[in-house]
């Protein structure tokens, strides 16, 4: 599949619950959808979860 129609997908559903629910849920799915994408890319190893902790406590390292 390629990106373009990963992104289109995703576009469609999104356009779906948001004229299926109200904002809230709209941005509820929009938030669920992006801790999904960061535990999938944490536990695939795309994203260092060392790394990811200490910028998000501000430190800085030189890794």
């Amino acid at each position: 599949m390629s990106n373009t129609l990963v992104g289109a997908l995703i576009g469609a559903i999104l356009a779906v619950v948001a004229l299926q629910f109200d904002f809230w849920g709209f941005v509820l799915v929009i938030v669920f959808g992006a801790i999904g994408a960061l535990v999938a890319a944490i536990s695939s190893g795309k994203i260092d979860r060392g790394a990811l902790t200490d910028v998000l406590t501000g430190r800085r390292s030189s890794r």
